[in-house]
């Protein structure tokens, strides 16, 4: 019997999506090679016949091919059964990574997206990363002009910290705030959830399988190809490997006991943080989103999720989730700056 794929309400301005979203970055860019078009196509629609409606991308995947498919897999009345999210503020010169949340720069970038996607409004536009030389205030009063443009309907935020997020809700409501959330990466839950939880703000949880991790243990890095950006990963790493197969393990023999597979336990974990949470796992094998939907049916007792959490925590799980370079862009590390301090170009 197919799963039936829950509605929640993310955020508090009217935004409802599936439970679970798709995560459609490794379909274009960044875990390996490219995927055949016409095999994505086929596993998005299949994703929303199946329930999953909230499509996750963002014009830095490619750069720009990942919106491109999206836009093509909605052709012929597929946008119209969607919830789209995307995003802006990372840009590369020279191969050089750079952030930017200036007005003038978030304009074009949504024209560009709103382009690449064929479509006429975006339901969820996140700022990717956190511009440290321009206020969230300024960057905040243009995306609430493109709301009331009709080009975007909802504002999120992508790794943004608890300071920076109460300062952008103060000048329009953040519908989602998108952040690394899976049974290793729990450092969000001392002060970014419940900062969101008190401003009526929607959770939305990437890589919620540890990058794959969780799924597929220690053979999924054995098996990355040499252009495969987990290939930095300090957990992914052979130092680290070998510490967090046992963790692997024990979540693995855990979900053995419950009759799921692994992935489904991890996942399942993530839904049990609540009905404000939508983790959003990325795929491009149709076999694999059907196992995702599954852990959608797994109850955990909470004796279940304790023993959960003491199989893997911080002491248990060895290494960065990020390399230095690209940790220097996420919520621990980059402050928006004060609005006194701007001064337009």
């Amino acid at each position: 019997m197919a799963t039936l794929v829950r509605r929640i309400k993310l955020g508090s301005q009217g935004l409802e999506v599936s439970a679970q979203g798709l995560g459609c970055m490794g379909m274009s860019a960044a875990y390996g090679p490219a995927k055949p078009e016409e095999d994505m196509i086929a596993l998005i629609h299949h994703a929303v016949n199946s329930g999953v409606t909230l499509l996750d991308t963002s014009d830095i995947y490619g750069p720009h091919t990942n919106e491109i498919l999206i836009g093509k897999a909605l052709k012929g009345g597929w946008r119209e059964k969607v919830e789209l999210a995307t995003k802006f503020g990372i840009k590369v010169v020279n191969g050089e990574r750079q952030i930017h949340g200036d007005p003038q720069y978030i304009r074009e970038a949504c024209e560009a997206s709103l382009k690449r996607l064929d479509v006429e409004c975006i339901d969820l536009y996140y700022q990717h990363r956190i511009d440290p030389k321009v206020p969230i205030e300024i960057t905040m009063g243009e995306l609430k002009k493109l709301v009331e443009e009709g080009k975007i309907k909802y504002i999120g935020l992508s790794e943004a910290s608890a300071s920076t997020i109460r300062r952008a809700h103060a000048v329009h409501p953040i519908t989602a705030v998108q952040l690394e959330w899976s049974l290793w990466t729990r450092d969000a839950e001392e002060e970014l959830i419940p900062t969101c939880r008190e401003l009526g703000i929607g959770i939305v949880a990437y890589s919620p399988l540890g990058r794959g991790f969780l799924s597929s243990g220690p053979k999924l890095v054995e098996s990355l190809s040499k252009d495969d950006y987990r290939q930095q990963f300090p957990r992914f790493q052979a130092e680290n490997v070998e510490q967090n197969k046992l963790v692997f393990e024990r979540v693995s023999e855990m979900a053995a006991k419950k009759g799921c597979t692994t992935a489904q336990l991890a996942l399942a974990w993530v839904h049990h943080q609540g009905e404000d949470v939508c983790p959003i796992p990325g795929t491009t094998k149709i076999e694999n989103f059907n196992q995702n939907i599954g852990a959608l049916s797994v109850k955990l007792t909470p004796e279940e999720m304790t023993e959960l959490e003491s199989l893997v925590s911080s002491d248990t799980v060895k290494g960065d989730r990020y390399s230095n370079a690209a940790l220097a862009m996420t919520w621990k590390n980059i402050e928006t700056p004060p609005l006194s301090s701007w001064r337009p170009e």
